[in-house]
């Protein structure tokens, strides 16, 4: 298959175990509070461990490989990270959007648009940074695309009862917060087949891929996840699963990769 295809269908897995995360809301579960950072803790683990050893280790080999120097290298992995963070924080500074518990941010429009699709821009750009990973990495490999779909599917099936639990918690029901789950998860086809297809282009473009995604990951952990695991003083736990996590997806990508 080519590497859109295969970035698609890793983008789709990844979208199922969304949607599929939040089934235990809808039928009833609840989880604690201490648990939600737990899991949010295990998902900043693994998206740290698929942004070092599954994009920022092989774009910094791609590289080397391009240019014949260790130097120009590291010099196109940090520019790489850095635009990929950048592109995330302009997303998010201007993008009216709302989180479950800092409220509005981005823009000044947030009037104008109904709180829900406002809770859905915010997931969407949580989402999209992992849907680019997946199909960046299936553009160097096979072996290297399943590992890193593997980790991230895992880690989205407790993002996806955190969403659907926050929405139900907001008085949207059941149903509503399923779709709604479901609908931001589809966003990681969409960052699936966009990263796939900006690396197909060109082989030259694979270290940048490569790193821009690693670094709107790490956008992601530090800006979003991070926080939020040590809001509600359950440090212990999320920085279990955060270990637990970067262990896992590490195992992951040294057998499958």
């Amino acid at each position: 298959m080519t590497p859109l295809m295969t970035a698609f269908l890793g983008g789709s897995v990844a979208a199922i175990a969304t949607t599929a995360g939040a089934f235990p809301a809808v039928i009833g579960r609840r989880m604690s509070r201490g648990t939600s950072d737990m899991m949010l803790g295990f998902a900043a683990g693994v998206m740290l461990s698929a942004a070092y050893f599954s994009l920022i280790l092989p774009g910094l080999e791609r590289a080397e490989m391009q240019t014949g120097s260790v130097w120009w290298a590291a010099a196109i992995a940090a520019a790489g990270i850095t635009l990929g963070a950048g592109f995330v924080w302009v997303l998010n500074a201007k993008i009216p959007h709302e989180h479950f518990k800092s409220g509005p941010e981005g823009g000044a429009d947030q009037a104008t648009v109904a709180r829900i699709w406002l809770f859905v821009i915010a997931i969407s750009i949580h989402n999209l940074p992992e849907g680019l990973s997946i199909g960046v990495a299936f553009g160097v490999d096979q072996a290297n695309g399943l590992s890193v779909m593997t980790g991230i599917s895992l880690q989205d099936i407790p993002e996806g009862l955190a969403v659907a639990v926050a929405l139900m918690g907001l008085g949207y029901s059941r149903w509503t917060a399923l779709g709604v789950t479901a609908l931001t998860g589809a966003i990681e086809i969409v960052g699936a087949v966009l990263g796939a297809a900006a690396v197909s282009v060109s082989a030259a473009l694979l270290p940048w891929g490569l790193t821009f995604a690693a670094g709107a990951m790490l956008f992601i952990i530090s800006h979003e996840i991070v926080p939020e695991t040590h809001r509600h003083g359950h440090q212990d736990k999320a920085t279990l699963g955060f270990i637990v996590g970067l262990v896992l997806m590490m195992f992951l990508d040294v057998t499958l990769g």
